[in-house]
């Protein structure tokens, strides 16, 4: 089979550079648009359900929200553990799927179970589901800087015009609201004028809620004209909250809020903060980018967008960057690639040195951009990074690439100069076809045992496993595609290059040197 191969490279040349301008045109997109990252994804196949239910202890979240949460979910395939967290007014749930599960396919499965046991929770409480984002999502942080506006202006114009703004950018799963004050109304009841009226906390509560709506009559015609009828009732300013009635006294006046209550505006609970460089308090976000997106790609779009929503944001403050993945990306893609260029130059000029026949060694160099393409076009398909393993997969199969095309350029160098020497009639495309022949069978198969020696590593589960696959896999595209190429582009380059005057072995300078300096040796370690 293999041999047959290489006659039909040798034979239709013109088909095989179609096959490989195809592959190069093809590998140089799948190169520019593969997913770029600094690390593998070494995170958890995980789904996070988040429930919120404050002024209650981490007892009683535990005993009537965590538990009965947890022990419906563990009934779902390809559950591999739920874990747990209860805390003051708040339960996390991390739901941890096994690898192979589709993290969509996963979310819906959880997004069933929690409507089966809705009905079980206290009133009013409701699950939500985390973002579909990974443990290493947080691929870009900004702050909002400015001397003119306090932490809680600055906290309402990221919630209400950043965070809405960069939500709509393509691949952004989350962005999360960090720092400040949240602004609130506070109704601060005086338990003694409360009593004096006869009302409780319940009765401030409801009248609260019936009055902050807007409700909805019907139409009105007159002369013609259709007039809506509605009461507009939301709440805009303290003064709104004062003026709410509670109740009416005998006498038919108005118990209001005022004269139980003091109105103010303050701010939430707080359950954390955002310092820069320990010079203060800032609000920020925190972008968390979908499963699967490219990293790169993400925080692109993220700058441009920043860049138009920062002309509509007041006079006196900006948008600084607090951390960009972009720069480890780009720095750590940047040495991987100027790895491979210097090794592609010494396994050059090494080549060049030992065949001493220019041509020779252009055509074995041919072979190791070909096969860095093929490798970007099998970790396309299979939806593989290009991060600091993969890439170093590619760097460590350089010299195993070449290794196969020396053998046969050698032995065709080996054959052309012999019979150049006997001054015989050289049919130079008889001889590369006779030369692939004789060493093909043997080249390919050693290839293919290479291959095989990486099959433990493919064996490997859980986060080892998600490091060191990319590595494996990426070697291993670069040997088959190497092995590929020794069969098909190897033969038809060499009707091609090689020709002209070949040196035999014992012409070659160099060989003869280091024959001189490792013949003694062997014969004396002969010799005893």
């Amino acid at each position: 089979m293999i041999e047959k191969i290489i006659d039909f490279s040798v034979n239709n040349r013109f088909v095989i550079f179609l096959l490989y301008v195809g592959i190069i045109a093809y590998g140089i997109y799948s190169m520019v648009h593969t997913p770029v990252d600094a690390i593998p994804d070494l995170s958890e196949n995980q789904v996070i359900i988040w429930t919120e239910w404050m002024g209650r202890s981490p007892q009683i979240i535990e005993d009537q929200i965590t538990y009965p949460l947890t022990t419906n979910l563990q009934g779902m395939p390809k559950v591999k553990a739920v874990r747990s967290q209860s805390m003051f007014g708040m339960s996390f749930i991390y739901v941890i799927f096994d690898d192979d599960a589709e993290i969509y396919w996963a979310r819906s499965r959880v997004l069933e179970k929690l409507s089966q046991v809705q009905g079980t929770l206290p009133e009013g409480v409701k699950p939500l589901i985390g973002p579909d984002g990974t443990g290493v999502g947080h691929v870009y942080w900004y702050h909002l800087q400015s001397s003119k506006y306090d932490l809680g202006e600055l906290r309402a114009i990221q919630d209400y015009y950043m965070k809405l703004g960069l939500q709509s950018v393509e691949g952004v799963a989350e962005i999360a609201s960090v720092g400040g004050f949240i602004k609130q109304y506070q109704i601060d009841v005086d338990p003694n004028r409360l009593n004096a009226y006869g009302l409780s906390v319940s009765d401030v509560v409801n009248a609260v809620q019936r009055s902050n709506k807007d409700v909805g009559g019907r139409n009105i015609e007159s002369s013609d004209i259709e007039y809506f009828v509605r009461g507009k009732g939301y709440i805009t300013k303290v003064e709104d909250i004062d003026e709410i009635s509670i109740i009416s006294g005998k006498s038919g006046i108005p118990v209001r809020i005022k004269d139980v209550a003091n109105v103010q505006i303050g701010a939430d609970i707080r359950r954390g903060l955002m310092d820069m460089n320990g010079e203060g308090e800032v609000v920020g976000g925190i972008v968390v980018m979908r499963y699967g997106e490219n990293a790169q790609t993400v925080i692109d779009r993220i700058k441009e967008k920043i860049k138009e929503l920062e002309k509509g944001l007041p006079e006196g403050i900006k948008v600084q960057t607090s951390y960009d993945r972009s720069g480890l990306i780009s720095n750590s893609i940047e040495t991987l690639m100027r790895a491979i260029i210097e090794e592609c130059i010494i396994v050059s000029l090494i080549v060049l040195v030992f065949l001493f026949h220019f041509r020779s060694a252009l055509r074995i160099l041919i072979e190791i951009p070909v096969a860095i393409l093929i490798s970007f076009i099998l970790m396309r398909q299979f939806g593989i990074t290009s991060n600091i393993m993969s890439l170093g997969g590619l760097i460590i199969s350089i010299g195993i690439l070449v290794d196969a095309s020396i053998v046969m350029v050698e032995n065709a160098y080996r054959n052309i100069a012999k019979a150049q020497e006997l001054e015989l009639v050289i049919n130079y495309k008889e001889i590369a076809a006779k030369s692939a022949k004789q060493v093909g069978r043997a080249i390919f198969f050693s290839e293919a045992i290479i291959v095989v020696s990486f099959l433990p590593v493919f064996m490997l589960e859980g986060q080892e496993g998600k490091l060191f696959h990319p590595l494996a896999f990426t070697k291993t595209f670069a040997i088959a595609g190497s092995a590929f190429i020794t069969i098909t582009l190897v033969p038809m380059l060499m009707t091609m290059f090689m020709k002209g005057k070949m040196r035999p072995e014992n012409k070659n300078p160099v060989n003869n040197f280091f024959s001189k300096l490792y013949d003694p040796v062997l014969r004396l370690a002969l010799k005893y």
